[in-house]
């Protein structure tokens, strides 16, 4: 999405395979966008994927292309352990304007800004996943982020042509802290009995007119990605009942029952 707004993107990860791996992802991706967007251009479309494509380099060391950029997005695993290794590295061998930034859904960006020594320039920038569809980005501003940081990040995300919304550096910013809650709702509904995981699901898709209900939801993201986030925001605020784990939910992640991902969650898939 930032290559294809004419920013110059390097992409790092772990080995070459994997960059292999992804640049072909991002290939098909764009030829899926090209189909929609120059429907009856097919020379315009071809031109745009090979200019953006051009604006897109990999590299598996980090710490050796840092050193050009403006801005770094991190979105690694979420471990804030991990995380914040890379950000002390980066934080040696990055210019002094870099800013720096975390995609994380649902660690706090303070704690991610404390590993370096640029916390007046390091904000949360949380896209929404597939990133070339959603419009949304969730700006995220800690007690340190600069106004000169924040806006810059404000300024970026409507040059890739996303909608920024800001939020402070509070557990999940503003649609996991009232999405995950509400799957974990649901789930609470299903465990009392009080109603089936398919009517929870008709009902809230057509009473709320969401896309999917919280079940197929909960098996899309991932049932150990919404434990994760649970058992963390739990650890924060144990006596908050809208955080307690689920023994549901739970028991599925033991059995590897992890959603679309593994074939079965709160449904079977084929």
């Amino acid at each position: 999405v930032a290559a294809a707004s004419g920013h110059t993107v390097v992409l790092v990860d772990q080995s070459d395979e994997i960059l292999k791996k992804s640049t072909k992802g991002i290939e098909e991706s764009l030829k899926r966008v090209t189909k929609k967007k120059f429907a009856d251009k097919p020379e315009a479309g071809a031109e745009f994927i090979k200019n953006t494509l051009k604006n897109l380099t990999t590299s598996t060391d980090a710490a050796s292309v840092v050193h050009s950029t403006d801005l770094v997005i991190e979105a690694i695993v979420e471990n804030l352990e991990v995380k914040n290794k890379l950000f002390k590295t980066l934080d040696k061998f990055a210019p002094e304007h870099t800013i720096f930034a975390s995609n994380t859904s649902s660690l706090q960006i303070t704690e991610m800004a404390n590993a370096t020594t640029r916390q007046d320039r390091f904000g949360g920038l949380h896209f929404f996943n597939p990133v070339p569809m959603m419009k949304l980005v969730e700006v995220i501003k800690t007690p340190m982020t600069s106004q000169k940081t924040f806006e810059s990040l404000v300024d970026f995300s409507k040059a890739v042509g996303k909608s920024p919304v800001s939020c402070k550096d509070t557990p999940g910013f503003i649609v996991n802290r009232l999405l995950v809650p509400y799957m974990m709702e649901a789930v609470r509904l299903f465990e009392r009995g009080d109603a089936s995981k398919e009517d929870i699901d008709v009902a809230m898709k057509l009473g709320a007119g969401y896309p999917m209900g919280p079940f197929e939801l909960l098996d899309y993201v991932g049932l150990d990605t919404s434990k994760y986030i649970i058992d963390g925001w739990h650890s924060l605020e144990p006596n908050n009942p809208l955080f307690a784990p689920s023994p549901l939910l739970n028991k599925l992640v033991e059995e590897k029952k992890l959603g679309k991902k593994t074939g079965e969650g709160f449904y079977k898939y084929k």
